[in-house]
């Protein structure tokens, strides 16, 4: 496990399952939302940010937090050795964003870009409860495009990502480390 690829809906916790494997494993976390996001929530010119995430990707080790199929999604699949999903049903979704909104309201979040405090946005709520059906398929899609020899891990309870982490993650080692 050299790099890994975390994805899946928003409030899913695929972030804090990336910074917990971050932690077990020694690998460093790359979180997209942080190379995409300016502050004031602008986002970054689409050259600058696919730069970025091409440099991020080229790096020998990682684990990255995001989806962003679009921009360097191909590369990350290529050069990705495990790729962990979080498929978590739409309310567990929901939830986790409404309680990230309550508990970090106004505080920049450790995976997110300095200058872009938790906030209630509408858009991204609609972005969320709409996940299933616009954004799963896309990710379907992107993983039909997985090789044999890449390590696929689906999600579908967050008790899942906890045993994995309790039982699996202790006892990775990184190739080189």
């Amino acid at each position: 496990m050299r790099r890994v690829m975390v994805m899946g809906s928003s409030g899913s916790g695929k972030s804090t399952f990336a910074r917990r494997l971050s932690a077990a494993t020694g690998l460093p976390m790359v979180s997209i939302d942080a190379l995409y996001w300016q502050p004031g929530w602008r986002p970054s010119d689409p050259f600058s940010f696919e730069r970025r995430m091409t440099e991020a990707a080229n790096e020998p080790t990682w684990i990255m937090d995001g989806n962003y199929i679009s921009h360097c999604g191909e590369l990350r699949r290529g050069l990705a050795d495990t790729i962990v999903w979080f498929d978590l049903p739409r309310w567990v979704c929901m939830s986790g964003i409404f309680r990230r909104v309550i508990t970090s309201y106004g505080q920049v979040r450790p995976e997110m870009a300095a200058g872009c405090p938790e906030q209630f946005d509408a858009e991204f709520i609609r972005y969320v409860w709409t996940y299933r059906r616009q954004q799963r398929p896309r990710l379907l899609a992107f993983f039909k495009g997985l090789r044999p020899d890449q390590t696929f891990i689906t999600f579908t309870h967050r008790r899942q990502a906890d045993d994995y982490l309790a039982h699996r993650a202790t006892g990775l080692v990184t190739a080189g480390a």
